[in-house]
């Protein structure tokens, strides 16, 4: 018997790094993660990767990935839509770093760096759309995953995020408290929110697997996520709210992780073949510990 079930209520994709999420019902899980997560990234002239840390306005460009026509789309307000191919055979390459990591990337060219420096506008910076190579591995940290290695791509450290809808809404829940409006999910960002847990009961988790037409997924919940600021910027307006950063800080500091504040759960994917993930699909949990 399993220990716990649950379900899959929604499913997020973010497929350029800090840029606005899209909500899916289906996506196909791959090794890396959900296809097209974070497969592509902002940089700089030096190549560093960008995020709404320092330019809150990202979350507004809003990309759409349509396979049929093999194509990505970007666009944000007053700018016009800029269509680009999804693999871009003859792209060259570009040293980038994301945290720690230096790697190459593809650059997808002048086109999209004149739109994203006409819509960023910070001066004295320029800005370059690159995609992940995929002839390249990245790997998230083997302290966290073990000796099993988990590719990812330009996720910040690990190929998902999930969240729990009783850890949102007991948040919301001090929030209201507090007279302020609840928050959704897009505040923090997570590709799985699941029903069927107690709060932050995604912290106790070991593994979660799913199974349907015939095809077993199964994932590793390896690290409690630690929070920047992020969270304060809201996806509507681009403003930054520190309340929300504010309020996490009274109650999800983590001991055993320094103190830092964390909300949800990164984890990797510990299956080999790729499987289609629905929302309402039920997952089966175990526990990191027993007792």
């Amino acid at each position: 018997m399993p220990e716990l079930t649950g379900t899959l209520t929604q499913l997020y994709t973010y497929p350029i790094k800090s840029c606005a999420g899209v909500a899916v019902s289906q996506a196909l899980v791959t090794p890396n993660g959900l296809a097209f997560d974070r497969q592509w990234m902002i940089v700089d002239d030096q190549g560093e990767f960008q995020t709404q840390r320092h330019i809150p306005h990202l979350v507004w460009i809003e990309p759409e990935v349509q396979e049929q026509a093999q194509t990505l789309t970007i666009s944000a307000p007053e700018m016009p839509t800029l269509t680009l191919p999804l693999v871009k055979a003859d792209a060259p390459k570009l040293t980038v770093r994301v945290w720690a990591d230096r790697l190459d990337a593809l650059d997808m060219g002048q086109a999209a760096a004149k739109w994203l420096d006409d819509y960023l506008q910070v001066p004295g910076k320029h800005f370059r759309l690159v995609q992940f190579d995929r002839n390249h591995t990245r790997l998230s940290d083997g302290f966290w995953c073990g000796a099993q290695p988990a590719p990812v791509q330009f996720a910040d450290g690990f190929a998902l995020n999930i969240l729990s809808e009783a850890s949102l809404r007991h948040f919301n829940e001090r929030r209201m408290e507090m007279g302020q409006e609840p928050v959704d999910a897009r505040r923090f960002r997570p590709n799985l929110v699941i029903d069927g847990l107690g709060t932050h009961e995604e912290d106790l988790l070991h593994t979660m697997q799913f199974k349907g037409n015939g095809a077993s997924l199964l994932l590793e919940l390896v690290k409690p996520c630690p929070r920047c600021q992020i969270p304060d910027v809201n996806p509507d307006t681009a403003a930054r709210e520190p309340e929300v950063s504010t309020l996490l800080a009274r109650y999800r500091q983590m001991p055993a992780m320094d103190h830092a504040v964390c909300f949800a759960m990164n984890a990797v994917v510990r299956s080999q073949a790729s499987v289609s993930l629905h929302v309402q699909d039920t997952f089966e949990g175990t526990y990191r510990f027993e007792g």
